[in-house]
């Protein structure tokens, strides 16, 4: 009854890669309401852009790992 479930390696990364592009999207719109009602505390903006170029930087850096290198 017990159902074994496992993800290789790649999954893993793939889901992980899914819940960072979302968090960079939430990011992305938390900062942009901020910036539009004018009400945005300036270190508060600051903290989450840097938080977002974090993700972004890990985002790209498993996208490479995905990605196989093809020799031409």
């Amino acid at each position: 009854m017990n159902a074994h479930f496992e993800m290789d390696s790649n999954e893993v990364l793939r889901v992980r890669l899914e819940v960072m592009r979302r968090e960079h999207r939430d990011l992305d719109d938390a900062i942009h309401v901020m910036e539009t009602s004018g009400r945005g505390d300036q270190l508060v903006m600051r903290r989450l852009k840097k938080q977002k170029l974090g993700l972004k930087d890990r985002i790209a850096r498993i996208e490479d790992i995905l990605t196989p290198d093809i020799i031409a």
